[in-house]
């Protein structure tokens, strides 16, 4: 099994933490993941609020690629309305090139508000489109060593990417996918599905199964297990697991629910994101401490015995899948974030490997 590490760079929960200690945090295990044994390094892209500050996890990807020798480095996610494709595509060729061939390109459409609010000229309204669109072009780009497109949102001659994209992305290619419509979108690229578990795993099974039909349809072969990521406290006192956790998901919630305004019901006026005010209107019923259970339930603590049997129900519940799990967020301290991964790395890790 293929396991990396999720980074989030998140300043929310930790009162007066500077944006320098975030990333002096975040980066002291990021650079402990190739010793430790971890696939891949993860990192998120997130603008402007205490939720992530990360606006450039290329940039960032390629600091940490230059740091290690082995290890993967993956965006989770590139978000593809914010960016130029024929940028992604040439940064992305880039590092590709620099890290010899270690990267594993995620691309999501953002659901924050808040974040769109702030980029001049391009409405949320606009997201599904421009995801569709960007995500092929880019895609075909990696693919072929050129870009082109005369789309509705972008209008690029035929022009070669160089460096050139000089090894194949086959299986190396991702697609956060939370609705209905990302789904297809993931499948048409031949991507693999990327989720975040603010759900527990057997509300995910509609989506996959969408997802596995279409994907068999359009490339005729069977679809990948997909990308799930973990928010995980490891501890030999599972009590003590229990208690960390508790505080600090929900601690993290709070900053979902804030940053997203996942409650709001603005989703309901906003083109491509209908299936969200579902959600909203769903959530607003069952209320936060519901919510929050469902939420504890669909990440992992407790002891390496214990995690080791939530990821074994979870391949019970939805079948193979690769793992990302992050150590850092909600206000956990460095200690308990640097014992947390040491302990996983050293009991945890090495049984999900020998699952292959």
């Amino acid at each position: 099994m293929d396991v990396g590490i999720q980074t989030m760079w998140s300043a929310h929960g930790w009162e007066g933490l500077s944006d320098e200690q975030v990333y002096a945090d975040e980066l002291s295990l990021a650079l402990q993941a190739e010793e430790l044994g971890f696939d891949v390094v993860w990192a998120v892209e997130h603008h402007f609020f205490d939720y992530a500050l990360c606006p450039d996890n290329i940039e960032l990807l390629a600091y940490l690629a230059a740091k290690t020798s082995r290890i993967h480095v993956g965006t989770a996610a590139v978000i593809l309305p914010w960016n130029d494709p024929l940028r992604v595509a040439e940064r992305i060729s880039l590092l590709d090139l620099l890290s010899g061939g270690r990267v594993r390109f995620g691309m999501g459409r953002g659901l924050s508000r808040r974040e769109y609010a702030h980029f001049d000229g391009i409405g949320m309204d606009e997201a599904r489109g421009r995801f569709d669109e960007s995500s092929k072009i880019v895609v075909e780009a990696l693919h072929t060593g050129f870009i082109e497109s005369k789309g509705e949102y972008y209008d690029i001659p035929r022009t070669e990417i160089r460096p050139r994209p000089s090894r194949p992305w086959d299986g190396r290619l991702y697609a956060v996918a939370g609705s209905p419509d990302s789904v297809s979108a993931c499948a048409a690229v031949k991507a693999r599905m990327l989720l975040f578990g603010e759900k527990q795993w057997e509300a995910r099974l509609p989506g996959l199964e969408q997802y596995r039909r279409e994907y068999l349809d359009t490339w005729g072969e069977e679809a990948p297990g997909p990308l799930t990521v973990d928010l995980v406290v490891c501890d030999h006192d599972g009590d003590r697991a229990r208690e960390v956790a508790e505080r600090h998901l929900r601690s993290y919630l709070e900053s979902i629910l804030e940053h997203y305004e996942v409650m709001g019901t603005h989703f309901k006026d906003t083109a491509g994101y209908q299936q969200y005010a579902v959600g909203a209107e769903m959530l607003r019923d069952i209320g936060f401490e519901t919510y929050a259970e469902s939420f504890l339930a669909a990440n992992a603590y407790g002891t390496p015995e214990q995690i080791l049997e939530h990821f074994t129900t979870r391949k019970d519940v939805i079948g193979p899948y690769e793992l990302a799990v992050s150590f850092r967020f909600g206000g956990i301290s460095p200690e308990d974030a640097n014992s947390s991964m040491q302990l996983f790395a050293r009991e945890v890790l090495p049984e999900l490997h020998a699952w292959g």
